[in-house]
């Protein structure tokens, strides 16, 4: 055998098993909340390669402390980020209005939330309210915009602790639905309801959805159409479906477990996304350290897909990137930033490579 002819092809496949499989494609900054309590400084920013997948050039976007949930506004001109401290001022925590442009961020204001812990922030689709999640507070303020693009002073806040006296109420996620807003409420195991009048928001007719005792809703989101609701519930690790009816109101459709058979350990469900097509749902296991994975059926209900490891621990919140063909993972305990890259057609996930980066909680895509 002639070594020295095979040589050349030996070394033409190794090549080629080395090089990238995929081809650059187009670019776009990733923000990335974080605890500071460690080695992290405040809210960083990375370029994203939605051709290859990688994560590259971070920055310290800006120093804060404790920016533990980001959002940018439906214009993409603006990003809030909470301060999740209960020593802001003599209430609690904080938000702070940046004006964004590219990884750039510049400081607007900073408002006090009316209440210790906040950690979430939910946008109206003009963009005109912010409203915050005092978890420990257990309320939510809901903010106007000034001129600047900045957050008013004067917010409108929703007490849940006068709700029930016999629970302790912890104020979750926030999010707006047409003219309504919806909180997730852990500690009163349900989903508050309010509706817009008179410039602010008052209970609904259906005030309250009320999930399993015991059950903690933390995070939801609604399909394109608005009219189907999926509420990821932290203590009892499940997710539940409800559908609007023709009266207006959601009930309950189903509910499913997020963890897999036979897992005995402790975990507690964090974040819930819908693919772009609405085809499938992703949320993610604190404990068990997965992402489950639901294809959406035509009338919103779920089917088990799989279950894919976080390649991290403590998974907290997670995005799909703009193209849709990956989702990134904020793993707190392991500090790092997992990528996978997303099935379209089977929803599943593929481990790729990770960043490292202290105790990563948020991400999110300016696109």
């Amino acid at each position: 055998m002639n070594l020295i002819k095979i040589a050349p092809v030996i070394m033409l496949i190794l090549f080629a098993s080395c090089s990238p499989s995929k081809k650059p494609g187009k670019t776009y900054p990733l923000f990335v909340g974080t605890y500071t309590d460690g080695a992290s400084e405040g809210i960083y920013a990375y370029t994203f390669d939605s051709g290859t997948g990688l994560l590259s050039e971070k920055v310290l976007a800006s120093p804060l402390v404790n920016p533990s949930f980001v959002k940018i506004s439906p214009d993409k001109k603006f990003l809030f980020a909470v301060q999740e401290t209960d020593n802001y001022d003599s209430l609690g925590g904080a938000i702070t209005a940046f004006k964004v442009k590219d990884k750039r961020l510049g400081f607007i204001n900073t408002q006090a939330t009316k209440g210790a812990h906040p950690c979430h922030i939910g946008i109206s689709k003009t963009g005109d309210k912010v409203a915050v999640s005092n978890y420990t507070g257990g309320n939510v303020a809901i903010y106007g915009r000034d001129e600047r693009g900045g957050l008013t002073n004067e917010p409108q806040v929703l007490d849940h602790k006068l709700l029930d006296s016999s629970t302790t109420s912890h104020a979750h996620a926030a999010q707006f639905n047409g003219d309504d807003l919806f909180v997730a409420d852990l500690g009163l195991d349900a989903v508050q309801r309010y509706q817009a009048t008179d410039s602010i928001f008052v209970p609904h007719t259906q005030s309250r959805l009320a999930m399993a005792q015991g059950a903690g809703p933390r995070h939801f989101t609604f399909n394109a159409q608005g009219e189907v609701m999926y509420v990821i519930n932290e203590l009892n690790s499940t997710l539940t479906v409800l559908k609007k009816q023709a009266d207006g109101g959601f009930s309950e459709m189903e509910s499913h477990a997020t963890l897999a058979d036979g897992f005995s350990g402790d975990s507690y469900c964090a974040d819930i996304h819908l693919s772009p097509d609405g085809s499938f749902l992703y949320g993610s296991n604190r404990g068990e350290n997965t992402i489950v994975i639901f294809a959406v059926a035509k009338n919103g209900n779920l089917t088990l897909v799989g279950r894919s490891s976080v390649e991290g621990d403590w998974p907290r919140n997670f995005v799909i990137d703009p193209s849709g063909n990956f989702l990134l993972v904020a793993n707190q305990k392991s500090d790092n930033i997992t990528v996978f890259e997303r099935d379209a057609e089977k929803g599943t996930l593929r481990f790729m490579h990770e960043v490292a980066l202290s105790k990563p909680v948020c991400l999110e895509f300016l696109d």
